[in-house]
């Protein structure tokens, strides 16, 4: 089950991906249905994600590697029981800002890259 919903994130990320690439050819904002792209800091391979806690929220750019991080998989499984698959916007993950921050910033096996 977590398979497919990683599966549909990375699907509904390659579709925002190719809009903001032909956005960035030349084609009008405006005939884009629903006028919405990628946001400007939201770099190629790359997603935003809300950690929502209480009344703390922060926004955060992960890179596309943390949806095989086994830490990063289990705040996707508790974010489709709190809120299931129909999320729209940014992806919201239900724990605190700096419960997020520290996966981030926790050095990971596979990967030489700084985090985050």
């Amino acid at each position: 089950m977590l398979r497919c919903f990683v599966e549909k994130l990375q699907k509904s990320l390659s579709a925002l991906f190719v809009l903001r690439r032909l956005a960035l050819d030349g084609l009008n904002q405006e005939k884009v249905k629903g006028g919405s792209l990628v946001p400007e800091d939201v770099m190629e391979g790359h997603f935003a994600v809300l950690a929502i806690k209480g009344e703390e929220t922060k926004r955060f750019i992960v890179k596309l590697e943390y949806l095989s991080d086994p830490m990063f998989m289990e705040l996707l499984d508790q974010a489709r029981e709190e809120y299931g698959f129909k999320q729209k916007g940014a992806l919201a993950v239900p724990c605190w800002p700096q419960q997020l921050k520290n996966i981030l910033d926790s050095p990971r096996p596979n990967s030489t890259n700084a985090p985050g």
